[in-house]
């Protein structure tokens, strides 16, 4: 009975111990940290603050908005950019791609987001070429081989959803692969690698920092998107192949960021001015593509590129060789063979259209738009008790949710024009151009263009 009393008075001094010890941590810890990531994008719906009618319609209509911008509002300058990517995607097919912490589970949502980062790869970057490997008991594994048709890839996608995940992941050895399949890859194109990692582990036969600096020889860059946990190993593989820049590592909070982050890499990337050694290689260089037309046949012949029968197609331009579909490297002589349409998909990354600017009721009331100049939706009429600069400010805002325009309306500074908040999403991601200016650009400009600009 003694021993157990003395074993009781020991693990409450223990407990006691312990619980000076947090309350020390605790008191340790900086006030003036930053927050985390996850912590500055939750939602205090309790701040929330209704109008004068007792309505939150106002309030949760502009929280729709600011999330919208948010994705918009990015840096415009005109940079130089490699438009012509070799793209090698690598996700993690090991066991901890079956937690459900995802819906339904990691594995089934990375397909599906996978699915429609292809399309959007393609439709960004037309002349680009993308392979997919992946992550599985140690090893890498091929899905698909480097190509510019999104088909190809959608296919072998789809044939993974039966397939379990097992395993552990293997960072070095998919780095290895992912070496092996860019380094025939032409000089005049970037050579990136984006993985899509679940797993708190890496499972590799080797030193992977022997590999880092193989992939920093060979100009790759890499980018990681966690989904479960920062790790130490995949921040120093992206901030060594990246210049020592950190941003091309990030953990995935939640569905939508996931989505957001996979989807920004469809942005070809920048050029680097450090790579001097590969400027000096390409600079006055030019690049010899070619350009066919499409021809429909009486009678089916083989195809070059797949050896199927087809009644038509493109025929290279310098060798006369058949291939199905374009953008493709000619089996036979290696001209790159694209149309003129995907060299003017790809340009609007050099010369980005510029953000709009939120509209206050001051400027709403001056122009005196009543409609959108896109789509001829109604905007929110100017408040009749607006009576000064600062009064409608105050009065308004107090229902708007930050980032949101106070009127509903978004201007570009060039020619004038106001847009509602869907045809802003529209114009930056899909069209690239603003209605506004080329309308007035065809009739040969204006009052209204003099006075924007």
């Amino acid at each position: 009975m003694a021993s157990d009393q003395e074993y009781d008075d020991q693990s409450d001094e223990e407990e006691t111990g312990v619980r000076d010890g947090r309350r020390r941590t605790m008191a340790s810890r900086p006030k003036d940290r930053g927050q985390a990531r996850w912590e500055e994008a939750a939602n205090r719906n309790w701040e929330l603050q209704e109008g004068a009618d007792g309505s939150i319609e106002g309030v949760l209509g502009g929280l729709e908005e600011a999330s919208k911008r948010k994705r918009l509002l990015k840096d415009t300058t005109p940079l130089q950019r490699g438009i012509i990517r070799h793209t090698l995607l690598v996700f993690d097919l090991s066991s901890a791609m079956n937690e459900k912490d995802l819906r339904p589970t990691r594995h089934l949502l990375t397909i599906n987001y996978t699915i429609m980062f292809v399309r959007e790869f393609f439709e960004q970057n037309p002349i680009s070429q993308l392979g997919i490997l992946g992550m599985r008991e140690g090893l890498a594994i091929r899905v698909s081989d480097m190509s510019g048709n999104p088909n190809d890839h959608i296919t072998a996608l789809k044939l993974l959803r039966a397939t379990e995940p097992k395993g552990n992941p293997s960072l070095q050895n998919a780095l290895d692969m992912a070496r092996a399949a860019l380094y025939h890859t032409p000089s005049h194109g970037t050579r990136e690698v984006v993985i899509v990692l679940g797993a708190l582990l890496s499972s590799d036969p080797g030193d992977i920092h022997d590999t880092i600096k193989s992939c920093i020889r060979d100009r790759i860059r890499v980018r990681i998107i966690g989904l479960a946990a920062r790790m130490h190993i995949c921040a120093e593989i992206c901030r060594k192949t990246n210049g020592g820049d950190e941003s091309y590592y990030s953990v995935a909070v939640d569905e939508v960021d996931y989505r957001q982050q996979l989807m920004s890499i469809t942005t070809p990337p920048v050029l680097r001015a450090t790579d001097t050694e590969a400027q000096k290689q390409n600079q006055a260089a030019l690049l010899m593509m070619g350009f066919p037309s499409r021809i429909v046949e009486e009678k089916p012949t083989l195809c070059a590129c797949h050896g199927n029968l087809t009644r038509g197609g493109y025929l290279c331009s310098r060798c006369k060789a058949k291939v199905c579909n374009l953008p493709a490297t000619c089996p036979t002589c290696d001209l790159t063979l694209i149309l003129s349409t995907h060299l003017a998909r790809s340009y609007h990354h050099l010369f980005p259209l510029r953000n709009w600017v939120e509209v206050p009721w001051s400027r709403a009331r001056q122009k005196g738009s009543t409609q959108c100049f896109g789509c001829l939706s109604s905007f929110p009429a100017v408040p009749a008790q607006y009576d000064g600069l600062e009064n409608g400010k105050v009065g308004a805002r107090s229902k708007r949710a930050e980032g949101a325009s106070e009127s509903s309306r978004y201007e570009c500074e060039t020619c004038g024009s106001h847009f509602c908040i869907d045809c802003d999403v529209t114009c930056h991601e899909v069209l690239h151009n603003c209605p506004g200016c080329q309308s007035r650009g065809h009739v040969g400009g204006g009052e209204e263009v003099v006075d924007g600009g």
